[in-house]
């Protein structure tokens, strides 16, 4: 079959991507070698927005962090995921520091970002846990919090109503350049998108030598539980250093908290485990700018690779030597946040010209994934006599029930791996990481997908959680 447009990667660009193509009459085919969307990079960042007041004047993550900051309340309204303005701290701590702090308040005012000067104390006031050497706070109000892998799922699942086509557990092994585009012997287009993240180079090496190395930066976070009070309420930064953004501690849209990250150079590309020295590091770190920390109440770690690249920028544009091979590379913080303005762009000012497109007049939005906790008691009752399994509670920490788990089943863009309805709806978030619930999820996914209940995946090809019935032997 020939596609028009065919997006390798279905992290948050390749998934915003395709959630703008899905707006026009043009057959769009999105392919991923795992078998969910947002695994790579977008699964584990920051989770937050950028107000755009740090990076290098006249760079693309510049331009596209302004734009991408200004478009995420209404694309979360759009996709009907969460996003909260919680707003930031960037905390001095030093002479050296406040010479960089003003640095980045002239940046604000040259590019029309709000923000507030506050002291010491009174930046205390606001946030109890500050350090006690914090000297100065830039307030950057516009900062915002979503979770990623949300937003990435949401995408995609509005562009998959809208005709566009998903191929999980695709891996690109070959591409060839013909009068079009021909991936794997099998698959042919007349325009190719890049966002392979981590493996951008790899793809683009398939046809021509690449003019970018990425190099995978791992970064290393702990996350603390639901707490009686707020640890911080704002995004609090360092002030930012040759390293990046420096250790963060970041509320969560779920009411956890993150610190991290670290930031190393992985020699392995697809590793993501955690190591003692990396969460050593964070906590060192994390002690400049908060106190009081509650590590006995960290419920998981975790680690996510960043696609840097030798540019030191964006790679965003049509190949100077291959008509219609695009490259989105590069993205790496503030990724996020630039995501929607790259997808606007590359679409705009790259693909419609080929094509010259009608936008669609009847485009079908999504519905939210169902939240009982949220629902007033009497349309909870409602719901739980038309399907009891509402009312059954399978994860006690985050409070989810069978039916919300079915539903993310069921959906375009459905979960298909334990840490796929994870991902969705938040069973095994909780403080018990799955402790209890994660059985039954996975007899949840046997039962609703007609598996074997050994062939349910945790998440990753090879991650089987079943190795045989009670008895049987292995």
């Amino acid at each position: 079959m020939m596609y028009d447009i065919t997006i390798i990667g279905a992290g948050i660009t390749g998934t915003l991507l395709a959630h703008e193509l899905s707006k026009y009459h043009l057959n769009v085919l999105v392919l991923e070698k795992e078998n969910d969307v947002a695994m790579g990079a977008t699964g584990a960042n920051s989770a937050m927005i950028h107000s755009g007041h740090d990076p290098k004047p006249g760079t693309l993550k510049c331009k596209y962090n302004l734009l991408g900051n200004r478009m995420y309340p209404d694309l979360c309204k759009e996709l009907r995921v969460e996003y909260q303005p919680v707003g930031a701290f960037v905390v001095a701590v030093s002479e050296e520091e406040l010479e960089t702090l003003d640095k980045l308040i002239r940046q604000c005012d040259e590019r029309n970002v709000p923000y507030e000067i506050l002291d010491g104390e009174t930046a205390r006031k606001q946030e109890p846990h500050l350090s006690d050497e914090v000297l100065r706070a830039l307030s950057l109000p516009t900062t915002g919090i979503v979770m990623p892998f949300e937003v990435a799922i949401a995408a995609m699942e509005e562009a998959m109503l809208n005709g566009v086509e998903l191929r999980l557990g695709y891996e690109v092994k070959q591409i060839r350049k013909e009068a079009d585009f021909i991936i794997n012997d099998e698959i042919e287009t007349k325009v190719l998108v890049n966002c392979a993240g981590v493996h951008c180079d790899d793809i683009t090496d398939m046809l021509r030598e690449s003019p970018y190395h990425v190099e995978a930066r791992k970064g290393e976070y702990f996350v603390l539980d639901h707490l009686d009070g707020q640890f911080v309420s704002h995004v609090i930064y360092p002030v930012p250093s040759i390293k990046g953004k420096g250790v963060l501690a970041v509320p969560t849209t779920h009411g956890n908290v993150m610190l991290g990250p670290d930031s190393e150079v992985s020699v392995n590309v697809d590793d993501n485990s955690t190591t003692g020295a990396g969460l050593e590091y964070v906590r060192n770190e994390i002690t400049k700018t908060v106190k009081d920390i509650p590590y006995h109440r960290m419920i998981h770690t975790f680690a996510g690779l960043r696609p840097h690249i030798d540019l030191n920028d964006f790679y965003i544009q049509e190949d100077d030597q291959i008509e219609g091979f695009i490259h989105i590379a590069g993205i790496e913080s503030p990724g996020l946040t630039a995501a929607p303005a790259i997808a606007k762009d590359v679409t705009e000012q790259i693909i419609l010209p080929k094509f010259h497109a009608e936008r669609k007049e009847n485009y079908e939005r999504r519905k939210a994934f169902i939240d009982i906790s949220k629902m007033p008691i009497e349309e909870l009752n409602a719901l739980i006599r038309k399907d009891p399994d509402f009312g059954r509670i399978i994860c006690r920490c985050e409070k989810i029930s069978k039916g919300q788990i079915k539903d993310v089943i069921h959906r375009r863009c459905g979960a298909r791996t334990i840490k796929g309805v994870k991902r969705r709806c938040r069973p095994g978030m909780g403080r018990c990481q799955g402790g209890f619930c994660e059985p039954e999820v996975t007899a949840i996914l046997a039962e609703e997908l007609n598996l074997d209940i050994r062939d349910i995946l945790l998440d990753k090809d090879g991650s089987e959680v079943v190795a045989a019935a009670s008895k049987e032997e292995l």
